[in-house]
């Protein structure tokens, strides 16, 4: 049988701040979205979104 799971990732606070940092020299505003993981269990594949 094949088992799924999902696991939020969640960009940390400190590397947002590295981001908006740098876009601010080029003018630019980043948009940050939080994705996600699926791993299917007892197979060596993952899918990052």
């Amino acid at each position: 049988m094949v088992n799924i799971t999902k696991e939020k990732l969640e960009i940390d606070n400190e590397l947002k701040k590295k981001i908006e940092f740098i876009c601010s020299f080029c003018n630019t505003t980043p948009t940050i979205i939080n994705g996600n993981i699926r791993k299917i269990n007892k197979i060596n594949l993952v899918y990052t979104k």
